[in-house]
């Protein structure tokens, strides 16, 4: 760990790349690095298992050390507060002579009523519960959420003419090449397009899933066929690939 440490404090001093990072253009990796995980996981493979938890220990130190030179907190408080939590969720762990014999399912209602203490003297708020994970599933969880005490439209027609709102702000924020806005006005404009598709009762996660899926499939067919042609992609025309992808979509039916 040390030694982990301290490769990581000589590459923010002598690297370019990590020197440019902050927080924010951080969390990317850490969430592309935490379904690393997953997949390896899924895979059984221990060598990319050990690899990929590796590569997502990095995100928490590289994290740390950039608090650390703010004078916030370094990893050490990290694993302090990690330490002290688990200790206090884990009373019937480390105080084992107050809590005798206790089932999974108690376990589980004790950690969550000392959830509910360390919240104590904090206003509850309607969309805590709603935990973190993919972008549109949350969104969607959220709309939920806010839909079941009417803050809602509606029809699916004025979700839509939000959306077309949204999408015409986003436009002017390109034409107005102001950075910022174009990232706010995007987000909103997935925001509002997600809240589409929930009046219209599909779910957004697993319609992008479905996009996804199909082109990379589509494109795999490309790939297919230029190395059958003794070809490669970088060496063929965008005319090329559009012709082959129109195959693609021919072979698939879609």
């Amino acid at each position: 760990m040390e030694q982990l440490l301290a490769i990581m404090k000589k590459l923010r001093a002598e690297c370019p790349w990590d020197q440019a990072q902050t927080p924010e253009s951080l969390t990317r990796y850490t969430i592309e690095e935490a379904y690393e995980v997953e997949e390896a996981i899924r895979s059984g493979n221990s060598n990319d298992i050990r690899d990929e938890l590796g590569d997502l220990l990095l995100q928490v130190v590289f994290q740390a050390e950039l608090y650390s030179e703010q004078g916030v907190f370094d990893f050490q408080d990290v694993v302090t507060a990690i330490s002290q939590k688990l200790i206090r969720r884990h009373p019937h762990v480390f105080k084992a002579d107050q809590f005798k014999d206790l089932s999974a399912d108690q376990v589980a209602g004790l950690w969550k009523e000392i959830k509910q203490q360390e919240k104590q003297g904090k206003p509850p708020r309607r969309l805590d519960e709603i935990k973190n994970g993919p972008a549109l599933s949350q969104a969607e969880q959220i709309q939920q959420n806010a839909a079941g005490i009417g803050f809602d439209f509606a029809t699916m027609q004025d979700a839509y003419g939000k959306f077309e709102e949204e999408l015409n702000e986003f436009k002017q924020a390109v034409a107005d090449q102001n950075t910022d806005e174009i990232m706010a006005e995007f987000g909103d404009c997935l925001f509002s397009l997600v809240n589409v598709g929930r009046k219209l009762g599909l779910s957004s996660e697993m319609a992008l899933l479905r996009t996804i899926y199909k082109f990379k499939t589509r494109f795999a067919y490309i790939e297919d066929q230029a190395r059958q042609q003794h070809k490669s992609l970088e060496g063929m025309s965008l005319t090329e690939m559009d012709q082959l992808w129109e195959q693609a979509k021919h072979c698939s039916g879609q």
